[in-house]
């Protein structure tokens, strides 16, 4: 019998909060325009959902985030899209409810009445994306939806209220439903370590070690930084605790600030911001929040028949679900049956590939969502 391949090594909480780049892992990438809506009237609201838009291009592209992500967790493809080609993108991100810089009322919350709360933000004149909610008769199809995890549960809630308005639609790592793929045993060990009371450190990489493939996280930092000198819309790094300083370096001589720096490898950049968000002294991380939006991701239906109907009306050719093999949060089967109930235009199971492409796969990411956009703008005749 071969030996077991050891777990990669994930650096400890101590050492990355000592690492000099540290302080510069949450990039300071400033919006062209943000604020809050009101949404939910009548829903068990009124509560205020935190939207950004980065970028002034006429390709509108919306990222939602899933289970107890931030904005910032988008900031590889914010930087790509809605900074270094601004002049072709706008890009909409927002804090779901019970996270970041939105509300977090204590009630049940769902991935339908999520999408609900995204569809009203998308209309509401600040932002202006959708003329209306719910849409008029006739409406032009604008939207480049990216949805990961719960968040592509939430965008096939989206999709199925508005899929007229729907240019691309991609969801990726997520699932019709969350169902047991494992053994009896397997299932109630996982159920088992919920409940363990665990150090931070061990909590960190346990998460590491479930989101990202064990080749990657051993691999150096592989990020592209941005630059605050040649990057359009970008500030100097902020600190920590308050995101709303600059980093204290008397020993930059760049009147912008200090640079960005890159960690010792990819697991040592993840606890960084997984530190960043855990240390948050505004309360935009909690245990509240998270475990109302756990529930939410964890009742989430969608039927075969539902998913094909909004297939339909989206238009197949629109839309593409992606799965890694080595997803250890929303395993590969999940991915298969997504597939097979949407038949969507491009259905794609990557070998090695675990439940974060945004980050582990950040660059070649990236090129898909740019395939799906520009298929979208020909299928609508504005692009060639």
């Amino acid at each position: 019998m071969a030996p077991k391949t050891p777990p990669p090594k994930v650096p400890t909480v101590a050492e990355t909060l000592k690492h000099p780049a540290y302080p510069t892992a949450i990039w300071n990438l400033e919006p062209d325009r943000k604020g809050l809506v009101p949404v939910a009237e009548g829903r068990g609201g009124p509560l205020n959902i935190s939207w950004e838009i980065h970028g002034a291009g006429p390709i509108k592209l919306f990222f939602i985030m899933g289970l107890g992500g931030l904005k910032s967790a988008w900031q590889r493809q914010t930087l790509n899209f809605g900074h270094e080609r601004r002049d072709q993108y706008s890009v909409l991100l927002l804090d779901n409810r019970g996270m970041g810089d939105s509300d977090k009322p204590l009630m049940r919350y769902s991935t339908s009445e999520m999408a609900r709360d995204v569809a009203e933000v998308l209309a509401h004149p600040s932002v202006g994306w959708l003329p209306s909610f719910p849409l008029p008769s006739q409406v032009e199809r604008t939207l480049h939806v990216v949805g990961i995890s719960m968040g592509g549960m939430i965008a096939q809630e989206l999709a199925a209220l508005i899929p007229n308005a729907i240019s691309s639609l991609s969801l990726v790592c997520t699932a019709a439903a969350i169902e047991n793929t494992t053994t009896w045993a397997e299932n109630m060990a996982q159920r088992a370590s919920l409940l363990l009371p665990k150090t931070v450190d061990r909590s960190v990489a346990d998460t590491a070690r479930q989101i990202f493939s064990h080749e990657w996280l051993n691999q150096l930092d592989d990020v592209h930084l941005p630059d605050p000198k040649t990057t359009p819309k970008c500030g100097p790094p902020l600190t920590p605790s308050s995101r709303t300083s600059p980093v204290d370096d008397s020993s930059s001589s760049s009147s912008t600030g200090p640079a960005y720096l890159k960690f010792d490898t990819n697991a040592q950049r993840f606890v960084a911001q997984e530190m960043h968000k855990r240390l948050d002294t505004s309360g935009r991380f909690g245990l509240k929040g998270f475990l109302l939006q756990m529930i939410a991701a964890g009742w989430h239906h969608k039927s075969p028949a539902q998913l094909a109907d909004m297939a339909d009306r989206v238009g197949r050719e629109r839309i593409l679900v992606m799965h890694g093999t080595e997803d250890g949060m929303i395993s590969v089967p999940h991915g298969r049956k997504l597939i097979e109930y949407i038949r969507p235009g491009k259905g794609m199971i990557l070998e090695g590939m675990g439940h974060a492409p945004l980050v582990e796969r950040w660059e070649w990411f990236n090129r898909v969502v740019e395939e799906q956009c520009n298929l979208g703008e020909r299928l609508d005749g504005r692009r060639a």
